[in-house]
């Protein structure tokens, strides 16, 4: 799920959720549990004190012995103990911790996640650090927080303990010796928390001309947090607590997957920070607006996915805050039939009314509530969103939320998320329930709705144990259930109605007169601006005014103030299609084909033509796109859309006709180093330097699928009939089955490796012949292999260069192969005998090339492109074109329009003129 990290610590136990909403973990000492008061007898159990501002947390070493928490509240003593001997020089002090409680937890006892076990009546500790001479410090420390938690006033316990927060944070400072290079320069530093899930953890941030840091208080779960600046896509200031000290930090285009959201204490510095990072970020300021990606969206440029997304990210939304959860809407409303039918408007929600307003009977009898009630009125007494709702979904991946969210219970087994359909079914009729939906119900994660962590999530009535979310009777399983929720989330019908819906949740329909007309009335403290928490005097009567609306769930911030207009939808049919159905990207977008899609019928007589021409070569335009050096290029079949891939660790997608670009994608912080079309012009498929394979849909505008194939950086791809053959620097060349039409509907893809060619070395390139026979491979160090694809056997292997080949093509006879090398050369081997039989020394390297078997168009090192003719081995023109490298060609299948990119980070489109 979005905010469960995927890199979890081997075996540690302990996690900030294991404290009090509101709780701040201090301090920690390596320390024993003595289990008798007997000195002679005394048995020491090692692990983890932890100092917290409610409580004490001791994590024993083995593993078989639970977490024991200690609330302070119901501490009753709490003093050291000396060492009882006559050591003079001993002068008295403790060496021991002794606690008296009343009652105590047991958490995660064998390592078990479930509801904490609770052991009330007197209970004695002793405890020894392994440093004693902190002993007495701690000591001090755990009777003020103690004399905190014991006041009478909530308003008087934050006080003190934020005072306490302040003390510790006002007596450290950020660790210089943290930064990365010597060389870097600090700009500012400041005292702000890092906010996850239910979570809140006190540091100190700095922020240098490289990196941003954050440096927690107590060094959990990390010393320091690093963002390279350089890497951040996207920053949002957020509102946290209803106040505005958020900020979020984004370095890949994952709306969902933020890298660090940090809740500062006063606004001037979340702002001081969020200006200084927005200096490295590109026109910053103006793509990240609700009306640039409304008009995306309506022209088909984005899927319904991302354009939630996009608003919940505008709207304050944030997967580290669950109050404030991305919200998304009920949009299926058949969980009985056995087929879904995508054509029938009854099997989709009513989008234009919220879930309190779907059921006119429930609808009349909160009506007659809502107009005898006094003002301040509202319709609906619970929020479509909020933590509780959130985890009711997530329970079964974010057990531990739910366990903190609930003081150490799950909910009661027929309260669960037992059954999407029961779940709907109370939606429509409960008098309290009118929850939307969370992402991952339009995600490709299925593992929240399936326990397969084991958990014990109780009985329901009837005996029966709560598992797996029983699914409708028109999916066979949970991947199954993911994939129709997304067809249906980009059908036609919700494409023509989504805007409805979002005039509720963040337009003119959230609040004032439209909001009763369309009852769509909720709490008043749930919408922004509703209460100024600073008004309020009364500490107590503030901290409980917050708690209750960070419990109950707040309204987005409102975006739109006019009424939304609705998706362009004919252009936008294929999103709707079932998987047979796949169009071409030309039917998704508002442009026309290109001139490109008259020369479909081109004889090989016209090829020639344009290859006699090739020197003709007239730059029509230049664009620059990228921030790095552009690594691969892959073009629509009609020519409108253009896909780059770069050293930036972006795709991009680029209209021709508007000569703007449309969508950027991030799958990873490293470079992406190839890119190729898939058939039907549904799928691009991305090469990574951290050694994966993704495939990324464009009709659902989302990565959909990764092979993690390699051991080091994939360096070039290629595709024919299914296969897909993947270059690495870990020396092997892989062929994976994947059938394309599978991957293009969104299926869930399974990957078969078929066969792996074994190098000396790191492979740079490869090449498929036209009729896919054949493949020819080049190494860092030179040598061409040629292999069988028929039978997966190596056929000839040339040593032909002196050190890298940088790229390679088979003729379009395919008798010859033509490779170009660092070694300043470039040569030809004959197919048939793995002879190498040309070669032409070239004056600077050749980066990348096109050729017809004679004639070759290639990118140099100096950013010129240069046509040579092979027989007679030298360059016949060499026409001005990138300010570097050319890095990466294109060429169509009509020969009659090339584009190049190089390491200026531009796109330059090419005609010949004849």
């Amino acid at each position: 799920m979005a905010f469960i990290k995927k890199k979890e610590r081997s075996k540690e136990r302990f996690s900030l959720l294991l404290l009090d909403l509101e709780e701040y973990y201090f301090e920690q000492h390596t320390a024993y549990q003595l289990n008798s008061n007997n000195a002679a007898q005394k048995r020491k159990n090692r692990g983890s004190l932890k100092i917290c501002s409610k409580s004490i947390i001791f994590e024993p070493e083995q593993i078989a012995e639970p977490i024991l928490k200690i609330p302070l509240r119901d501490c009753k003593k709490i003093e050291g103990v000396e060492e009882n001997d006559r050591n003079p020089f001993n002068e008295g002090r403790p060496v021991e911790i002794f606690i008296e409680c009343q009652q105590v937890y047991l958490i995660k006892e064998s390592n078990v996640v479930g509801p904490y076990k609770i052991e009330r009546g007197d209970s004695s500790f002793f405890f020894q650090l392994e440093v004693s001479r902190k002993t007495e410090d701690v000591v001090q420390t755990l009777l003020q927080l103690h004399r905190a938690s014991c006041l009478d006033k909530l308003g008087d316990q934050t006080a003190m303990i934020a005072a306490n927060l302040q003390s510790r944070l006002a007596r450290t400072s950020f660790d210089k010796n943290s930064f990365q290079s010597v060389s870097e320069k600090p700009h500012m530093e400041c005292e702000a928390e890092m906010v996850t899930p239910l979570v809140t953890n006190p540091g100190h941030v700095c922020i240098t001309d490289q990196n941003l840091y954050f440096q927690p208080l107590n060094g959990y779960p990390e010393q320091v947090v690093q963002i390279m600046l350089h890497s951040v896509r996207r920053i949002y200031k957020r509102r946290h607590g209803l106040r505005p000290l958020g900020l979020e930090v984004f370095c890949t285009e994952n709306d969902l997957c933020s890298d660090i959201y940090l809740k500062f204490y006063n606004t001037k510095d979340r702002d001081e920070l969020y200006y200084y990072i927005a200096t490295f970020l590109e026109n910053h300021m103006v793509e990240h607006t609700a009306e640039s990606y409304m008009l995306q969206w309506q022209r088909g440029h984005i899927s319904n996915y991302q354009y939630l997304l996009h608003l919940n990210n505008l709207a304050d939304r944030s997967c580290n805050d669950l109050s404030q959860y991305p919200v998304f809407p009920w949009v299926i409303a058949d969980y009985t039939s056995p087929e879904l039918d995508f054509l029938n408007p009854s099997s989709f929600r009513d989008l234009g009314k919220p879930v309190g307003a779907l059921n006119k009977e429930r609808l009349e009898r909160l009506l007659a509530r809502y107009r005898d009630m006094p003002d301040p009125k509202f319709m609906y007494g619970s929020h479509y969103s909020s933590p509780g709702y959130v985890l009711f979904y997530l329970v079964r991946v974010a057990p531990e939320c739910m366990l903190c969210l609930q003081n150490g219970r799950y909910d009661h087994a027929d309260r669960m998320f037992n059954s999407i359909g029961e779940t709907w079914k109370n939606c429509l009729e409960g008098a309290t329930d009118f929850k939307e939906l969370i992402p991952e119900f339009y995600g490709n994660d299925p593992s929240f709705l399936e326990n397969s962590l084991g958990l014990n999530l109780g009985k329901r009535q009837g005996g029966k144990m709560v598992g797996d979310v029983v699914l409708p009777p028109w999916a066979s399983d949970a991947g199954e259930f993911l994939q129709k929720s997304q067809q249906a989330l980009e059908s036609q019908y919700v494409s023509e109605h989504l805007h409805e819906w979002i005039d509720l949740i963040f337009g003119f329909r959230q609040r004032g007169s439209e909001a009763v007309a369309a009852h769509n009335v909720f709490h008043p403290l749930t919408y922004e601006g509703g209460i100024d928490c600073d008004s309020i005097e009364d500490p107590d009567q503030k901290i409980a005014m917050l708690t209750q609306i960070l419990e109950f769930g707040q309204t987005p911030k409102q975006l739109f103030s006019t009424p939304h207009p609705q998706r362009i939808t004919p252009k936008f049919q294929s999103m709707s299609r079932t998987p047979s159905q796949n169009a071409s990207l030309g039917e998704l977008s508002p442009v026309s084909p290109s001139e490109d899609s008259s020369f479909e019928d081109l004889t090989e007589e016209s090829k020639k033509l344009s290859w006699s021409n090739m020197s003709k070569l007239k730059l029509v335009s230049s664009h620059k796109i990228h921030k790095e050096a552009i690594t691969g290029i892959a073009v629509t079949r009609g020519g409108s859309s253009v896909f780059t891939t770069s050293q930036d660790s972006t795709l991009k997608m680029f209209s021709k006709e508007s000569s703007t670009l449309q969508r950027s994608m991030s799958f990873s912080n490293m470079a992406l180093s190839s890119c190729l079309m898939l058939p039907e012009d549904a799928t691009v498929v991305c090469s990574s330097w951290d050694n994966n394979v993704y495939f990324y849909s464009i009709a659902y505008g989302r990565r959909q699928d990764t092979i993690m194939g390699h051991d080091d950086a994939i360096s070039k791809m290629c595709w024919r009939d299914n296969q897909l053959y993947t270059a690495s620097w870990d020396s092997t060349v892989k062929v994976w089955r994947c059938v394309s039409t599978d991957v293009s509907s969104n299926k869930r893809s399974q990957f078969e490796l078929l066969a792996e060619f074994e190098h000396d070395a790191g492979v740079n390139t490869i090449s498929l012949n036209p009729a896919g026979t054949l493949l020819a491979s080049g190494s860092k160090e030179g040598t061409v292999s040629i292999w069988d694809t028929t039978n997966f056997v190596l056929l000839h292997q040339v040593q032909c260069h002196s050190g890298t080949i940088h790229d390679m093509a088979f003729s379009p006879d395919s008798r010859h192969v033509l490779s170009a090398g660092e070694d300043l050369s470039l040569r030809v081997v004959d197919v048939q005998t793995g002879m190498l039989i040309s070669t032409v020394t070239t004056d600077e390297q050749q980066r990348c090339f096109c050729w017809d078997g004679n004639t070759v168009l290639s990118g140099g090192q100096s950013g010129d492109l240069l046509v040579w003719d092979m027989m007679a081995a030298k360059v016949t023109d060499r026409i001005p074109g990138h300010s570097g490298a050319v890095t990466a060609m294109w060429m169509n299948e009509q020969c009659s329009s090339v584009i190049t990119g190089g390491e200026d980070k531009q796109i330059i489109f090419w005609k010949p003129h004849y």
